[in-house]
């Protein structure tokens, strides 16, 4: 069936300023992290696809050790872009990233100048695109000069296989130390990828002051921490969800009695704003406007819908905000 994008994609999505750049980003962006990859199904990530688009996501995220296995959801996405979306190559905002294990051998991973362009072509030739939006260094290598590696996105950028370059899981220290070195060599930094969420609130503490003192744009991911930000495991743990997984990030031991307490706390509170937790969860990161997109993941249609509406409601008044603080403390 051939796909056509809904003509009213734009009519309800809000669009923020990515830092001090020219670019603007949809609230919500969808990640590829999981369920894109090849023990995923086709039809379903496909879906997903033309659902966040029609309403109005033209960010997709990738990386090029997404999968499982690794690499194969950019070759997922670049079969899905070249059978559904090539007409809105011009409308969309794809990025990928290079830092972790991809190859054997010393120059499979971390961040030298011979892996982030040999990575940043084996990414391009994967999608079967000519150059990604966004191409990130996905994170700081302790062996690695800082200058080597911000050299090789400043030439990735240079070449034309990217537009913009970005930075991810790197502290405050060596954000404000990268930002200074992609200033002088004339390719500023567009935007940073942290881990944060209620329950990960290490971005607050300096990372979010850099970034808007600097002009550059923020996108959270895991804003619902696995999962745990939404109902999923209040009463236990499901077959087929990330902490029932062998291969997920979340484990069973993760999910304590303490934990699950405070999560239940949240899901009352939501509630009582008529949100879901998920929504909840995206709309307290929207409430800082120095974060210009939140990078949400989908398992199912139903789950991205879901995270869509978190967009219905992003005020919080100051005593919701008061409680919230007082739950997770």
């Amino acid at each position: 069936m051939t796909y056509v994008a809904n003509p009213a994609r734009y009519d309800k999505m809000e669009y923020r300023r990515c830092g001090k750049s020219g670019i603007r980003l949809p609230e919500i962006s969808l990640g590829l992290w999981h369920n894109f990859g090849g023990v995923d199904t086709y039809e379903t990530y496909r879906s997903i696809l033309h659902t966040a688009f029609d309403a109005g996501v033209t960010h997709f995220d990738l990386a090029n050790n997404y999968g499982p296995p690794a690499g194969s959801a950019e070759e997922n996405f670049g079969s899905i872009l070249k059978k559904d979306f090539l007409p809105y190559r011009d409308e969309l905002i794809i990025s990928s990233k290079a830092g972790y294990l991809m190859w054997p051998g010393p120059y499979g991973e971390w961040g030298s100048r011979k892996y982030l362009i040999s990575s940043c072509d084996q990414s391009l030739k994967r999608m079967g695109l000519e150059y990604v939006d966004i191409f990130y260094s996905h994170r700081p290598d302790p062996d690695t000069p800082m200058e080597e590696t911000m050299g090789a996105l400043d030439s990735i950028v240079r070449s034309g296989k990217a537009l913009y370059a970005g930075l991810s899981n790197y502290n405050p220290e060596q954000t404000k130390e990268a930002l200074a070195i992609l200033k002088d060599l004339g390719t500023p930094c567009l935007i940073h990828q942290p881990k944060y969420s209620m329950l990960v609130r290490d971005a607050e503490a300096g990372l979010m002051d850099v970034l808007g003192d600097n002009g550059v744009g923020c996108i959270p991911f895991s804003p619902l921490a696995q999962g745990l930000l939404t109902s999923k495991y209040l009463k236990g743990i499901p077959e087929g969800s990330r902490a029932a997984l062998d291969h997920g990030f979340l484990q069973k031991e993760d999910l304590s009695d303490g934990l699950i307490a405070k999560i239940q706390k949240l899901n009352d509170l939501a509630e009582g704003r008529g949100q879901s937790l998920a929504q909840m969860a995206i709309a307290w990161l929207l409430k800082d406007q120095r974060v210009t997109t939140v990078l949400i993941g989908a398992r199912r249609v139903s789950q991205l819908q879901n995270s869509l509406g978190a967009l219905e409601n992003k005020a919080f008044s100051a005593e919701e905000l008061a409680q919230i603080e007082t739950i997770l403390k």
